[in-house]
C-alpha cells in the first residue's frame, strides 16, 4: 500500500479514536447532535458518488476477464447499438451493489452523470431495456452465460494458495421464489401453496459462491436435474485443480441410482440426508446399547469473555402459563450400520442420530418420543459424530439463500417467463459472486501480517451482502477525470479501508 495512503488512513483512525474515547467527557453537558445552521448548495465543479467502492468491483471484473468472457460466450444481441452483452449483465449485477432492490432502481444510476463518468460509460440500459434483454434469452444462452462465469471463476481460483484446492464442498438445495403475478409462463403452485418458481442452487461452501443456478417450475421436486448438474460441477472442480470434492444435500438429494457412479471416483465423497423409513428405524432399534454414543455438539462460537447470566426466558414463561404443547430435546446419541440402498450395488455407511424428545404441556410432561435422523455417506475414515457435524454444516446454505433473496435480491421473478427470470436470477446473483471473488483476490503476503490478512480474507468471505456494501462499496467518493485516468478520491473514512487498498494493490 502507498505510504502516503497508509499515513492518511492511520491519521483518520487516530482522529476517530479520539472522538470515541470514553474517558473524554468534554461537551457532555449538552446533547451530542448540535448542528442547527444547515444549508444545502449545488456543487459546480466538485462531483461525487455515494457508492465509490463500485470502482474496485469494476476493476475486479475487468482484471479477472469477466467482461471479455461474457462478450465471447454470450451472443443474445444481433447488433450492438449501443450496448454489448457485458453492459447488460454488469448493469443488472451492479444494481444491488449500489443499493438497488428492483429493476426500476437502475433508472437512478442511469440518470446519474457522475456514476456514468466513474465507470467510463456514456449511458447504461434503462429498466425496460434490461427486462427486454432478459426476455431475449434462450436456454442455451443461459448455459453460455454460465460458461462465461466459470471462465472468470477459474481466473480467480488460479490465484489462490495450494491449500485452497484441498477440497471443494458442493452444497445443493432447492428454494421457492414466489410471485404475485398471474401470467408468468412456467410458474406453478408448490407443495405448500406458493405460486412461482423452484430454482436449484449449487454453492461452494468454502467461499459462498453460487456455482450454478437452474430455474424450474414451482411444482418440480427439489432433486430434479440435480444429478446432471452434479456431474458438471464435479468435472469443473477437478479441472480447476481441486484434489477432493464433498457433495452435500438433504433427503431429497440422496438419489441412490447415481451414488455408485460418484463413489467410483476415489476423489468424491458424499453425505446426504436419508428419509426415516420404517426398515431403517427397525435396523436402528436392533442396534445394541454399546453401538450408541452420546452426541456432544461443539460450542457454536468461542466466548471471549466470561459467561454472563442469561436473562429470563419470556417466551418459555408464556408457553408454560398458557399450556401450549412444546417439544424439548433431552439427549442425542449417534450410531452407524452398513446399508445398501436398493438401487446400489455398493454398501455404504448409514449414520443415525437418535433424539430423545420430551413432549410437555405447561408444567406437565406428557410423553417421551424417539426420532431418528439418517445420513448416508461413503466416507469411511471420519467418525460418526464428525459426519453428523459435516452434514449439519450444510445448513449454512440456508443463510446463503437468504442473502440471495434479501441481500442482492437475485431470487426474484420480475420478468415474464421461466427462461427470462432464470436469466435475471443468474445476472443478479453475479453481484454475490463478485463479492466472493473480491474477497478471494485479497492478497495474503508472507511475514508478520500473514495471519491478520488471512483472517481478514475469511471475514470478507463470510460477510453478509448488506455489510459488504456498507463497508467496501458505500463510500462517498469525489470523481476526478484527468487525462487517461479516472480518480476515485475517498471523502470519508471507515475502519475497513485498509482492506480495500490492499485489494486495489493486488488488482494493479
Amino acid at each position: 500500500m502507498n505510504a502516503k495512503i497508509q499515513s492518511r488512513l492511520e491519521e483518520s483512525k487516530r482522529r476517530i479514536d479520539a472522538r470515541l474515547d470514553k474517558n473524554d467527557l468534554s461537551g457532555a453537558e449538552e446533547p451530542m447532535y448540535t448542528a442547527s445552521n444547515i444549508h444545502y448548495e449545488q456543487a459546480e465543479r466538485t462531483r461525487g458518488i455515494s457508492h465509490g467502492g463500485i470502482g474496485s468491483i469494476h476493476l475486479l471484473a475487468r482484471q479477472i476477464g469477466l467482461i471479455d468472457a461474457i462478450n465471447n460466450h454470450l451472443h443474445v444481441l444481433k447488433i450492438h447499438l449501443p450496448f454489448h452483452e457485458s453492459d447488460h449483465v454488469l448493469n443488472l449485477a451492479y444494481n444491488p451493489l449500489c443499493g438497488g432492490t428492483c429493476l426500476e432502481d437502475i433508472e437512478l444510476r442511469r440518470n446519474d452523470e457522475v456514476f456514468l463518468d466513474a465507470l467510463g460509460a456514456r449511458r447504461i440500459p434503462d429498466p425496460t431495456t434490461a427486462g427486454d434483454f432478459c426476455r431475449r434469452f434462450k436456454e442455451q444462452d443461459v448455459w453460455d452465460l454460465q460458461a462465461a462465469y466459470d471462465e472468470a471463476r477459474l481466473n480467480v481460483w488460479a490465484t489462490q494458495p495450494a491449500r485452497f484446492f484441498k477440497q471443494a464442498t458442493i452444497d445443493m438445495d432447492g428454494t421457492l421464489v414466489g410471485t404475485a403475478g398471474n401470467c408468468k409462463e412456467g410458474m406453478d403452485i408448490a407443495y405448500e401453496g406458493t405460486w412461482g418458481y423452484h430454482p436449484l442452487v449449487f454453492t461452494l461452501a468454502e467461499t459462498g459462491e453460487v456455482l450454478s443456478l437452474i430455474n424450474r417450475s414451482g411444482n418440480r421436486p427439489s432433486h430434479e436435474g440435480a444429478a446432471a448438474e452434479v456431474d458438471r460441477r464435479l468435472a469443473f472442480c477437478f479441472s480447476a485443480g481441486f484434489r477432493k470434492v464433498l457433495l452435500r444435500g438433504d433427503t431429497d438429494f440422496s438419489q441412490t441410482e447415481h451414488l455408485d457412479r460418484w463413489n467410483a471416483n476415489p476423489r468424491v465423497r458424499f453425505i446426504f440426508g436419508y428419509n426415516s423409513l420404517p426398515n431403517l428405524e427397525a435396523l436402528a432399534n436392533d442396534l445394541g446399547s454399546n453401538a450408541w454414543k452420546k452426541l456432544v455438539r461443539p460450542e457454536r462460537y468461542e466466548r471471549k469473555t466470561e459467561r454472563r447470566q442469561r436473562p429470563d426466558n419470556v417466551k418459555e414463561k408464556i408457553v408454560r402459563e398458557r399450556k401450549f404443547d412444546v417439544l424439548r430435546l433431552k439427549s442425542e446419541e449417534v450410531a452407524e450400520f452398513a446399508y445398501r440402498p436398493i438401487a446400489c450395488a455398493t454398501t455404504y455407511r448409514m449414520i443415525v442420530v437418535r433424539k430423545n424428545i420430551s413432549k410437555e404441556k405447561g408444567e406437565q410432561r406428557l410423553l417421551d418420543e424417539i426420532r431418528y435422523f439418517f445420513y448416508l455417506t461413503n466416507d469411511c475414515t471420519s467418525g460418526a459424530a464428525d459426519i453428523v457435524f459435516l452434514a449439519n454444516d450444510r445448513c449454512n446454505q440456508e443463510n446463503l439463500l437468504a442473502q440471495l433473496k434479501g441481500g442482492c435480491r437475485a431470487l426474484q421473478a420480475p420478468v415474464d417467463n421461466l427462461l427470462s427470470n432464470w436469466a435475471y436470477m443468474m445476472m443478479t446473483a453475479l453481484a454475490w459472486n463478485l463479492k466472493a471473488w473480491w474477497g478471494l483476490k485479497l492478497p495474503e503476503p508472507a511475514g508478520r501480517s500473514h495471519e491478520q490478512t488471512r483472517s481478514e480474507k475469511k471475514w470478507v468471505l463470510r460477510l453478509e451482502f448488506k455489510k459488504f456494501v456498507q463497508a467496501f462499496d458505500q463510500i462517498p467518493c469525489q470523481i476526478v477525470r484527468t487525462g487517461r485516468r479516472i480518480i476515485f478520491r475517498l471523502l470519508s473514512w471507515n475502519a475497513h479501508q485498509g482492506i480495500l487498498f490492499r485489494l486495489l494493490d493486488a488488482l494493479g
